[in-house]
């Protein structure tokens, strides 16, 4: 009698468990289609999707017809590559540098001009704010370094003068 009463005790919470299981499985899915309802596109972004869907494929596969295309021009032109490359690679290499050569000059021209352009925009005041050093200034200061550069010559020639006395 008692394992009867056991049994059906057990067989009571079994039912209260599963019903409690149910209860949070169905408020599990009532969530769910909440959480769905709110988060659901609006009729534009299912449109706009719509619309962008199949151009997007379209261009998909152009990229891939042109992938294909690529790969099978250069399977018949590498042969064609591999028999001029004597020729083909040292005319390469020689456009190669004459066009760094090219675009090289024209780069330090380039610099060559503007660092010039900002000496002379300096030397005429035309610096941010007007603090350029003038030209009477410049011609002055030309002057003044010439000289000290002139005394220093001067001193440099007579101690060599003196060392080769000496000698």
């Amino acid at each position: 009698m008692a394992h009867y009463q056991d049994t059906q005790l057990s067989y009571q919470e079994r039912g209260h468990h599963q019903q409690d299981l149910q209860q949070k499985g169905q408020e599990a899915i009532q969530s769910f289609k909440d959480f769905l309802h709110e988060k659901a596109p609006s009729s534009s972004n299912v449109v706009a999707f719509a619309t962008v869907l199949p151009l997007g494929l379209f261009l998909l596969g152009l990229s891939g017809l042109v992938l294909f295309g690529s790969l099978i021009g250069l399977a018949v032109t590498t042969p064609v590559f591999v028999l001029f490359s004597p020729v083909i690679v040292p005319a390469v290499l020689t456009i190669g540098l004459a066009l760094v050569g090219f675009l090289s000059s024209g780069a330090v021209g380039i610099t060559g001009l503007a660092a010039f352009s900002w000496i002379i925009n300096f030397l005429r005041g035309y610096q941010r704010g007007g603090t350029g050093m003038g030209l009477d200034q410049a011609s002055y200061w030309a002057q003044d370094k010439a000289e000290d550069m002139g005394q220093r010559v001067k001193e440099m020639g007579q101690g060599y003068t003196d060392r080769a006395r000496e000698v």
